[in-house]
């Protein structure tokens, strides 16, 4: 297949953090509510993850994958095969977010700490979330966990991303969600979302999440409650992305706490 070449709005006009549809916080908040969450809750605990279709416009899918190569913006740049990450690279943002990044993680964040707080019940743990972003903010920063945890991925055709889980210092919001940019088929070959799930005495399962450009999977971070025989366990979760064949892929991720 002849992938179609990249036409990014935000590449030829002004990218910076104020330009583009990036600040309607009133019709991201009307998505976000639009999501069905009684699904999503269904889903998170089925599998560990769920998919929001359509949270991003194409537009703004665009305008954030054309934030990539700007030098301002960002706190940190890694190329994951210098670490065995994998290949391909990704930048931090700073703070300041992008205001459509901003507002997606303050509006996403109250639908899933009910989540995130059930989880913690069922396993035992004592740690709640509080019903504000800003709130739960506060307690990563009096721990020392200042820095924005939010990133942007750029691959190319041969990178791929290790399975891993992004967990950064000791207070740890244990979903998480990564949003596609890229047109599947079209913009990229290959390069699927991979999770893998890991349960006592069993043999890991492999899941590949159907993702479509401007689609958010909605994911567990490390791990999620399975009702056992004696009781809720924990089941492990991991996730990563398959080799890309050709193409560019780019992925906006939006982690809950902030890192050490």
């Amino acid at each position: 297949m002849t992938l179609e070449p990249r036409k990014r709005k935000a590449e030829v006009a002004d990218t910076s953090r104020e330009a583009g549809p990036a600040a309607n916080s009133t019709e991201i908040q009307r998505r976000v509510d639009a999501v069905d969450w009684t699904q999503v809750n269904a889903d998170l605990d089925a599998q560990g993850w769920a998919i929001a279709p359509k949270l991003l416009t194409h537009a703004e899918a665009d305008f954030i994958a054309g934030l990539y190569h700007q030098e301002q913006g960002f706190r940190s740049q890694v190329i994951m095969g210098r670490h065995g990450f994998g290949r391909g690279e990704y930048k931090y943002f700073s703070y300041p977010l992008p205001p459509l990044l901003q507002i997606l993680r303050m509006a996403a964040y109250p639908r899933l700490a009910p989540i995130a707080n059930r989880w913690h019940e069922r396993t035992g743990n004592a740690v709640r979330f509080p019903a504000d972003h800003a709130a739960f903010l506060a307690r990563c920063h009096r721990a020392g966990e200042t820095r924005p945890t939010p990133l942007l991925l750029e691959y190319g055709p041969g990178d791929y991303n290790c399975l891993h889980r992004d967990l950064y210092g000791e207070h740890v919001f244990p979903i998480q969600i990564a949003i596609l940019l890229d047109r599947p088929g079209v913009d990229f070959e290959g390069g699927e979302f991979v999770m893998t799930e890991q349960r006592p005495r069993m043999q890991t399962r492999a899941m590949v999440l159907p993702l479509k450009k401007g689609d958010a999977a909605i994911l567990a971070v490390n791990s999620r409650p399975m009702k056992g025989a004696r009781g809720d366990y924990q089941v492990k979760l991991n996730h990563g992305v398959s080799k890309l064949y050709s193409g560019k892929r780019h992925t906006v991720g939006v982690i809950f706490h902030d890192a050490t």
